[in-house]
């Protein structure tokens, strides 16, 4: 049961409002009893709110101030760089930024003289727990994304590999917008073969990286997400196949045209090779079994012989 100071304190602002309600439901008419009840009230006021509601202290406000600007820095960027996909690209900072902040309100501890710990004010104190819900959305959108296969192990940066994918894109997109210069934009899909042609040699080597990242990142990967590469390096990908093959309808020459060839000659020479196997195999067992009665007849017709000298 609550001792008695704290219900009285809990009925000091139920109190106080239901005077000023007086007060000003009795109007323009002034007496004793409303100056005086008026006068009660502003004491009531004066005395606080029930309990005081126990706020941050400076050291946890300052923690989920910059944790608040943090996630607002992330989800500026994350909107920014949504279309075309360049999340991994200009969000891993913010994004390294946003978890060094939620590591310092899961470790801190408050200066009060209660020392409340500033990671169960913040992120358990409440069933929304706001901040805990921000930042599992921060990772599962990264996550989501694999970033981590964009950048280095420190995630400091982007990685060789994906500078090189990068570089490679930019070039096609170049090579694209350098062939198409002074055409008209409705030409039809016959009158891209400069385009085709000029840019054959870039875009090859950049599909066939494409698919030696892809190739490593499904031997070595183990997670849920180990058959993606990072959403940039695949949207990129995808805007460049969609360029190369609808809109200016070129193709590659398939790597793979000798063994098809081979294998197809092969197949087509199956039944050739299977009935001259069977001729040749059907002449054979006459032949042996023609022979024996050719030897027979011999005999017998030197037999007669012998016996008619």
């Amino acid at each position: 049961m609550a001792p008695p100071w704290c219900l009285c304190r809990a009925l000091l602002p139920a109190l106080a409002l239901a005077l000023l309600g007086l007060a000003v439901a009795a109007g323009p008419r002034r007496t004793p009893a409303l100056e005086l009840a008026e006068e009660l009230a502003e004491e009531l006021w004066s005395a606080g709110l029930p309990g005081d509601l126990p706020e941050l202290e400076p050291e946890c406000r300052s923690l989920l101030a910059a944790f608040a600007e943090g996630s607002a820095a992330l989800t500026d960027c994350l909107g920014r760089r949504a279309r075309p996909v360049r999340l991994c690209q200009g969000c891993h900072g913010p994004y390294r930024h946003l978890l060094a902040q939620y590591g310092s309100i899961a470790r801190a501890v408050g200066n009060s003289s209660e020392s409340h710990n500033c990671a169960k004010s913040i992120l358990t104190s409440d069933r929304l727990q706001i901040v805990v819900t921000l930042s599992e959305f921060f990772n599962e959108t990264w996550e989501a994304a694999n970033c981590a296969n964009c950048l280095k192990n420190n995630s400091e940066g982007l990685s060789n590999s994906t500078e090189e994918f990068l570089d490679l894109f930019n070039k096609s997109l170049t090579c694209f917008e350098h062939n198409l210069q002074g055409q008209a934009t409705d030409l039809s899909p016959n009158n891209y073969t400069e385009v085709c042609k000029n840019c054959n040699e870039t875009y090859t080597k950049l599909n066939d990286l494409y698919n030696h990242l892809q190739k490593l990142n499904r031997q070595g990967g183990e997670s849920a997400h180990s058959a993606h590469l990072c959403i940039d390096v695949e949207d990129a990908m995808n805007i460049t196949r969609k360029l190369w093959s609808r809109t200016f309808n070129c193709s590659l020459p398939c790597s793979d045209t000798v063994p098809v060839i081979a294998v197809s000659s092969f197949i087509l020479f199956l039944p050739i090779v299977f009935y001259l196997s069977s001729f040749l195999h059907s002449k054979q067992k006459k032949r042996i079994l023609i022979l024996p009665k050719r030897i027979q007849s011999n005999a017998n017709l030197v037999n007669i012989q012998e016996k008619y000298s």
